[in-house]
């Protein structure tokens, strides 16, 4: 394939996309420039240049705007249970199991996994940290390893799946061109083989320094923690209103149907159940179901203004974590040919992005180990800049151009957001979420830092096997 001077731009540009990732910088800035200057040198004219910049953040934007419904409705959903205590009283017979450390280890990763697969981390993290972290460290777990199970069940197996609200399958698969469904299942199912290993690995390593619930060392560590938040949810959990009962069992119990049928419909009914935008769909307008019922139940009179603020904030919270990916994954639809004509203002658009991986095939060996751990490194790269979904436009699209005979493009662009995600979303990088979880357990970030890296990269490096020999 003849190479014009638009896909060595393209190219150019995306290198320096991900040399400003490795310095952990935002990458916006270069998307934009590199719209305007490729639309200019391939259409031969400024005023398309200016043009394509709008067209491909409004092209990203109608692609990825039913992310931003679901994240605004679930969060809005967390919100209002909070308003009524609900999640608290969800969270507190849980407390009840952690007997001794090494329980409340699988407690903390099973109940974290589970929320944050509904919620996702960043909202489910205070929750998690304030009410259970307390138990397990009175049980004798070190809030070291409270916070390497906390990290490595949210930031790590569940965000890097997502599989409820299916955020990061949506943005590997619209840039791949592929059905989001197919990404979602091959996610889940890598992301579990990652996540098992990283938690048993991180789990026999540092299982030694469990210690019994009498260990006066216990309570020193409780002293540490967040002070303030645990005197607001104690007060929170005395003046519960009284349909925080009826909710704390409603909900989780609306939201295990949801699952079920899901499940039901895609294993049983021959139809290929609900997935990709249509299982969204359904998730989301349950929860808007349930927040209206909630806010109806704390607010009564005052359900129109309590609703409006709840959705309000559940979008700010959607365009802070997600807006900078709309002018990133314009960039990388322009190196689409399913989007690049649209785009520019053409009938058929070229395929930057396929045509340089293309003209480079016959010098790389045909490998799917070399793919996929190509695949991988990348996403593990553009997971520097401390997101985790940023990178993801660009995994997508390589895993489409990368497609060899014996690795799908689903399963490629799989293994790019697990790199992606176990990276940025907060595992292994300590200017990301990590902070947070660090901050609510009273411990050091870039120690939590050292005790994820080597479970993590293990769990990657098999889950990338696993993917190439089995899935």
């Amino acid at each position: 394939m003849e190479l014009t001077l638009a896909h060595w731009l393209y190219g150019i540009f995306t290198l320096a996309i991900i040399v400003t990732m490795i310095f952990r910088k935002g990458v916006v800035l270069p998307t934009l420039l590199g719209t305007f200057i490729i639309a200019w040198v391939y259409k031969g004219s400024i005023v398309d240049g200016f043009t394509a910049i709008f067209n491909a953040n409004l092209i990203a934007a109608q692609e990825l705007f039913s992310i931003f419904l679901i994240i605004t409705f679930m969060l809005a959903l967390l919100n209002s249970l909070k308003d009524l205590g609900a999640d608290v009283r969800m969270i507190q017979p849980i407390q009840k199991i952690m007997i001794n450390g090494h329980i409340s280890f699988f407690v903390l990763v099973g109940v974290t996994y589970v929320i944050s697969l509904f919620f996702w981390p960043t909202p489910a993290v205070p929750l998690i940290c304030a009410l259970l972290v307390p138990a397990a460290v009175r049980a004798g777990l070190p809030a070291m390893t409270a916070a390497v199970a906390i990290a490595l069940a949210g930031q790590g197996m569940a965000l890097s799946s997502d599989y409820i609200v299916q955020v990061a399958p949506s943005l590997s698969a619209t840039s791949a061109g592929i059905d989001a469904g197919t990404v979602a299942d091959k996610s889940l199912i890598l992301s579990v083989i990652a996540g098992g290993i990283a938690i048993l690995l991180a789990y026999f390593m540092y299982r030694k320094g469990i210690r019994t619930k009498d260990d006066p060392r216990n309570e020193t560590e409780l002293n540490t923690l967040n002070a303030a938040e645990n005197t607001t949810n104690e007060v929170k959990t005395n003046n519960l209103p009284r349909w925080s009962k009826v909710f704390a069992i409603f909900v989780p119990l609306s939201l295990l149907v949801v699952v079920v049928y899901m499940m039901y419909n895609k294993l049983f009914t021959g139809s290929g159940g609900l997935v990709g935008g249509d299982g969204a769909a359904f998730v989301g307008g349950v929860a808007v179901i349930l927040l209206l019922l909630s806010t109806v139940a704390f607010g009564k009179h005052h359900a129109l203004d309590y609703i409006s603020n709840h959705i309000t904030d559940g979008f700010v919270f959607a365009f802070k974590a997600m807006g900078p990916v709309i002018p990133i994954a314009g960039f990388f639809f322009l190196g689409s040919g399913d989007f690049a004509g649209n785009i520019m203002g053409v009938e058929e658009g070229p395929s930057l992005l396929f045509g340089l991986v293309e003209a480079t095939q016959e010098f790389l060996p045909q490998s799917a180990i070399l793919a996929a751990f190509s695949v991988l490194i990348i996403g593990i790269i553009t997971g520097l800049d401390g997101s985790g979904f940023s990178g993801l436009p660009l995994t997508g699209a390589l895993a489409a151009s990368l497609e060899t005979q014996g690795m799908d493009t689903a399963t490629l662009a799989a293994i790019g957001q697990m790199g992606a995600i176990w990276t940025g979303g907060g595992t292994i990088v300590a200017w990301s979420s990590l902070i947070a979880i660090a901050g609510f357990c009273g411990v050091s970030v870039m120690e939590l830092v050292r005790k994820n890296f080597l479970p993590v990269i293990i769990g990657l490096f098999v889950m990338t096997l696993f993917g190439v020999f089995i899935l």
